[in-house]
């Protein structure tokens, strides 16, 4: 899923800022974008 740059600047993340669930955080972190984008493609009454 990661290559390992990707995984060496996650441990640092996680070890930095102490986090315990790296899948929770990660799986927070996509849904916020995916929703976020989801979000920002609906069509607007005046589009």
């Amino acid at each position: 899923m990661l290559n390992e740059s990707e995984l060496r600047a996650l441990d640092r993340f996680c070890d930095r800022y102490s986090v315990a669930n790296r899948s929770r955080l990660i799986r927070e972190t996509l849904m916020k974008a995916i929703l976020k984008k989801m979000e920002n493609d609906q069509p607007t009454l005046f589009d």
